[in-house]
């Protein structure tokens, strides 16, 4: 029985891929540079987001050898953090959660607890929640930066499971990476629920939904949304 659902937060409930196209095109703006575009700057994020989640660099370290990668420049460390900064002023103008989230925490309240597993920072998630009006919706948040380890290594979902005090088979994770998240989570034990907001398709050996309005009826074990739920 799921007693708990643990939520990614970036392209789940919050719409990165939105703050980060309007943030970042307003900042060039700023800036005045015309040599690096937006599929320039999502592409670069991609490869170093890769290599934080593997251990390969830091936190820091993945802002800062963006900047380098996408501005073409050699910066110090403090004219990279400079840099980065301009950006997530324009970026979090543009915070805003999905429409269907609000709606689906409060479906969900009375039934499950609720908590976060991010392959973020505790200080940056943290502060987004608060600044959205839903941080008080979680018991939990956890992320990559301060576990030591990210998704989709199991340690990470377990984690999350101790922090609720309960046993992998009886938390559910929602996310929109198939397999970071979901393919992750059902290695980890856990009942792992892709959110193809996109309506990508495919991989039938995944639970699927298109939208967070479909969780309720999915956790209930109507998987017609999905592949079939050999969970129970």
């Amino acid at each position: 029985m799921i007693k708990a659902i643990v939520w990614d937060i970036d392209d789940t409930i919050f719409d990165y891929a939105s703050a980060d196209t309007v943030g970042m095109r307003a900042h060039l703006t700023a800036e005045g540079l015309t040599t690096g575009t937006l599929d320039d700057w999502k592409r670069i994020t991609r490869e170093h987001w890769a290599r934080f989640e593997a251990g390969l660099v830091g936190w820091e370290g993945q802002r800062r050898d963006r900047v380098r990668d996408f501005t073409g420049r050699t910066l110090t460390d403090a004219e990279a953090d400079e840099w980065f900064e301009r950006y997530l002023g324009h970026y979090e103008a543009a915070w805003a959660l999905f429409p269907d989230t609000v709606p689906a925490l409060d479906a969900l309240a009375d039934m499950y607890r609720h908590g976060v597993l991010s392959n973020s920072s505790l200080l940056n998630q943290d502060r987004k929640l608060r600044t959205l009006g839903v941080r008080d919706r979680f018991e939990a948040v956890l992320c990559a930066a301060e576990l030591g380890v990210a998704k989709p290594e199991a340690a990470a979902f377990h984690a999350a499971c101790d922090a609720l005090g309960l046993a992998p088979h009886e938390v559910a994770y929602v996310g929109d990476q198939p397999d970071t998240d979901a393919r992750g989570a059902v290695e980890a034990g856990l009942k792992g629920i892709w959110l193809d907001r996109s309506g990508q398709g495919g991989r039938p050996e995944l639970v699927r939904i298109t939208g967070l309005d479909q969780l309720p009826a999915v956790l209930a074990g109507q998987t017609r949304f999905g592949a079939p739920d050999t969970f129970g």
